[in-house]
């Protein structure tokens, strides 16, 4: 049994061997749903055609409103009075997914006097994600850049300097760096979202060039299932727009239970994914190099100078009231980190 509503093409409905069911809803048909941490989905109308309560959903990251394209110029102007900015990117998919998709693309302010034409059906995401959804093609800072190489930074932690070296390594391989964080579940002992989320708003904001960075969270729970997760990973992120992927040592792993390089070779024996897949090994501070280095930068004569980077050791340390070493983690950090310590 399949379900599905009017947006999903026809010859797709096609392929599907057993019962069709239709669930679709029109107007007046349900209530706005909050979906996960770090986005919002909404229905433009409620039951009977009520007007819906934008209110609690407002302020978040992304927000995806449904069957608003009728009252988008109320939608839009409510959320400049809850606080959004006008110069906001939107963007308008009509029939999503299908031969006739097109892409309207518009400041929150415009969608707000009326001045962009759309037809039903429509799904309208409000946020900074569209920016690079469209390759920075939306008007703005980041979209005199360009954005044609983009660049993902999977993580489920607060930055450390492994993290930071890796985001920087991505800004020298392509046009801009998306920072994208796990929103869902996690281990008990890390960090919690908000937490993390700060700590790179932080990072970005004070360390790294703002116009080649975006930052905004992955809804879905961290799975620590190794090889396997790791190419979820790389197609959630080329379903995002990402050009290349980065797998680390140990990718998704936990405790010792994969091999370090097992996510690298599962790669090896997939065919072409449509992402550009980049390895990289391990991630330390050696002395002797005089900073972060990895396992191809640094001689093998050094071995006994690297300093291993992990959250483990900055979290052990917070724990004891002690204040990580600057190689592990930046100080200007460590205030917001101490707030996840359990």
């Amino acid at each position: 049994m399949v379900l599905h509503d009017r947006l999903v093409d026809a010859r797709v409905l096609d392929l599907v061997q057993g019962e069709r069911v239709y669930v679709g809803k029109e107007e007046g048909e349900s209530q706005p749903t909050a979906v996960a941490e770090g986005f919002a989905v909404v229905l433009g109308v409620l039951e009977g055609g009520g007007w819906p309560d934008l209110a609690p959903y407002a302020r978040g990251p992304t927000l995806v409103v449904l069957m608003g394209v009728k009252r988008r110029a109320w939608i839009a102007k409510e959320l400049l009075r809850l606080g959004r900015s006008p110069s906001e990117p939107t963007l308008f998919a009509e029939r999503a997914t299908t031969p006739e998709e097109r892409r309207v693309l518009a400041p929150l302010g415009e969608v707000a006097q009326d001045k962009v034409a759309v037809a039903s059906p429509a799904v309208w995401i409000i946020g900074e994600v569209v920016r690079v959804l469209e390759g920075g093609r939306q008007p703005g800072p980041r979209g005199g850049l360009g954005w044609r190489r983009r660049f993902p930074f999977q993580t489920r932690n607060a930055p450390h300097r492994a993290h930071e070296y890796l985001i920087r390594l991505g800004l020298e391989l392509a046009d801009g760096v998306l920072v994208h964080p796990i929103l869902g579940a996690k281990k008990q002992d890390d960090f919690p979202t908000g937490v993390i989320l700060e700590a790179y708003q932080a990072l970005i904001g004070h360390f790294l060039p703002e116009e080649r960075v975006a930052l905004f969270g992955l809804a879905t729970p961290m799975r620590y299932s190794g090889p396997k997760e790791a190419v979820f990973h790389a197609l959630v992120r080329k379903n995002f727009g990402a050009t290349h992927f980065l797998v680390g040592r140990d990718h998704a792993g936990v405790g010792n239970f994969y091999d370090p390089y097992a996510a690298h070779r599962i790669f090896d024996r997939l065919p072409p994914l449509g992402i550009e897949i980049l390895k990289v090994g391990s991630v330390f501070h050696c002395s002797l190099c005089g900073g972060i280095a990895s396992e191809r930068t640094c001689p093998e004569g050094h071995r006994d100078k690297r300093l291993s980077i992990s959250m483990t050791q900055v979290r052990t340390l917070l724990r004891e009231g002690k204040a990580p070493p600057l190689e592990l983690v930046r100080p200007e950090l460590v205030p917001i980190l101490r707030k996840g310590v359990r």
